[in-house]
């Protein structure tokens, strides 16, 4: 045998903010979003594009999304195919839960405003492009669906139109296609610059082409082939795929069973019966608009900031031509997708669908009590707590600058219930929040568990896994999660967002 002369591997002498560097390049940094925050007045505006009729998870959805359309805007409901469904469309289906809507709604109506009526809805469902994937468009093939779009993206309104894709988006790009065709550059670009897209995976070939012929288009997906073969790593599963996926270590299953359901969901009048039994998962395609509810958190202001609906990081996923919204990130400074969080058995757990079941105790019963409004007068059902924070009352984000070492006292004292009930209070320091194009800080918190909390930011920019190999410069970021919770059935919680800008200590 040959002998061998060992050498000393090269990368051991290389300076450790060079390994740094290099550790980033390969794990593919995050990169700046164009548009930190969407900041705008009123309820987000919403189409959904949905193979419906496929399997029983796009009929659960809808039924969710039915109960919470007072706080939206809903402006069209397209049935599309899909990888799943390649040959037809459902529009039927959609207008047949529309009118179930519509026969609760009288009785919706003394719990919240703003129900729109199952007349203007079911006018809002059409058909969206009958074929399967890309080569179902074309200049002059648009359909109802797409006609919807355009109408939307159109109208003179400043606040961004969502596009909840719970199927195949080929009539999202067979508008963009006309629209193209048509328009000259820079009216296109002010047509991209008001869709915000939420995809359930790619569910045709539509998606990757869409991302690849308008890069500016903001778009949340964890790219896949439309098979379904890479579902198991997506966000969304986290909804409630903890069983079929096997990838819900740490989560809570209690309350997405079909005995819960059962028992929360179907039992209750003429819109619970319509909920199916799921196949193979609940409501697959929920997350795509979980995060829009007028809740506290505000995760439709920027994918990071997180929330029901999940949270994504931007950054250039292998395969895609620049930055989307998507999971990943650099493991080395830990801004990732991945929240870690503990997990029902006390034990921690670090993962992309933790970012949706950290939060399946409270949208689960959220659910459960818009049902009973469904059948129950407003005395005899549960309503959410109503929030106030150092005098700041209503949903809205707030924004507080802070020193490192200076202590920010928060006080939600002011807070009550609208039935009466007691209230528990839960800060904490969401440590994932908020890190695309900044740096993440760290925090003390004292009194979590009390109405009157105080943190003091201890550094700038924490540490990241190999210590002292970045540059900390300008301010920082830490967002503080303020959850109430009620003593009513089932418990509701209601949430306060606090972002503390952190600048460091200044010189005495």
């Amino acid at each position: 045998m040959r002998a061998v002369r060992h050498r000393r591997a090269s990368w051991l002498v290389v300076p450790l903010t060079a390994l740094a560097l290099t550790f980033n390049g390969l794990l593919g940094a995050e990169t700046r979003p164009p548009d930190p925050v969407d900041d705008f007045q009123g309820r987000p505006r919403l189409i959904v594009i949905s193979d419906i009729g496929n399997e029983p998870d796009d009929q659960m959805s809808l039924v969710r999304l039915l109960l919470y359309s007072n706080e939206l805007d809903i402006e069209a409901l397209i049935a599309a195919t899909s990888t799943w469904q390649k040959s037809a469309v459902h529009p039927e289906t959609m207008r047949a839960l529309i009118q179930a809507y519509g026969e609760v709604r009288p009785n919706l109506l003394p719990h919240a405003k703003g129900w729109p009526t199952a007349e203007e809805l079911a006018g809002r469902v059409c058909a969206g492009q009958p074929g399967y994937g890309m080569a179902a468009t074309g200049v002059g093939k648009m359909s109802g669906g797409a006609k919807a779009i355009v109408s939307s993206v159109d109208r003179d309104d400043a606040r961004p139109l969502w596009i909840s894709v719970w199927g195949g988006v080929n009539t999202l790009a067979e508008a963009l296609i006309e629209v193209r065709a048509t328009r000259s550059p820079a009216k296109v670009a002010r047509f991209v610059a008001k869709l915000r897209v939420y995809s359930i995976s790619d569910q045709d070939d539509a998606g990757p082409w869409i991302r690849r012929e308008f890069p500016d288009l903001f778009y949340i997906v964890q790219p896949s082939g439309p098979d379904g073969g890479g579902y198991y790593y997506a966000t969304w599963t986290g909804i409630s795929g903890d069983v079929f996926y096997r990838n819900g270590a740490g989560a809570d299953f209690s309350k997405v069973t079909n005995a819960w359901l059962d028992a929360n969901i179907r039992s209750k009048g003429g819109l619970g019966k319509l909920y199916p039994r799921f196949a193979y998962i609940m409501e697959g395609d929920t997350p795509s608009f979980l995060g829009l509810i007028d809740n506290g958190l505000n995760a439709y202001r920027r994918p990071d900031w997180g929330g029901w609906g999940g949270r994504y990081v931007y950054r250039q996923p292998y395969g895609e031509t620049h930055a989307i919204w998507t999971q990943g990130g650099d493991v080395s400074s830990r801004v990732t997708s991945q929240d870690t969080v503990i997990g029902a058995d006390g034990g921690t757990y670090t993962s992309d669908q933790a970012t949706i079941w950290r939060w399946r105790d409270a949208f689960q019963n959220d659910f459960a009590a818009r049902m009973d409004w469904t059948i129950q007068d407003h005395s005899h059902a549960n309503h959410n707590p109503l929030v106030e924070v150092n005098g700041s009352a209503g949903t809205a984000p707030i924004t507080i600058d802070a020193e490192v070492g200076k202590p920010v006292v928060l006080d939600a004292g002011g807070s009550r219930d609208p039935n009466g009930q007691s209230l528990h209070y839960n800060w904490s320091h969401y440590a994932e929040a908020g890190g695309t194009g900044t740096n993440l800080s760290s925090v003390t918190l004292a009194g979590a568990d009390t109405p009157k909390a105080v943190v003091t930011p201890t550094a700038v920019c924490r540490q990241a896994w190999l210590p002292n190999v970045r540059p900390c410069s300008g301010t920082g970021v830490a967002h503080i999660i303020l959850a109430v919770t009620n003593d009513g059935s089932p418990r509701l919680t209601s949430y306060r967002r606090i972002i503390l800008i952190v600048h460091a200590a200044s010189a005495r």
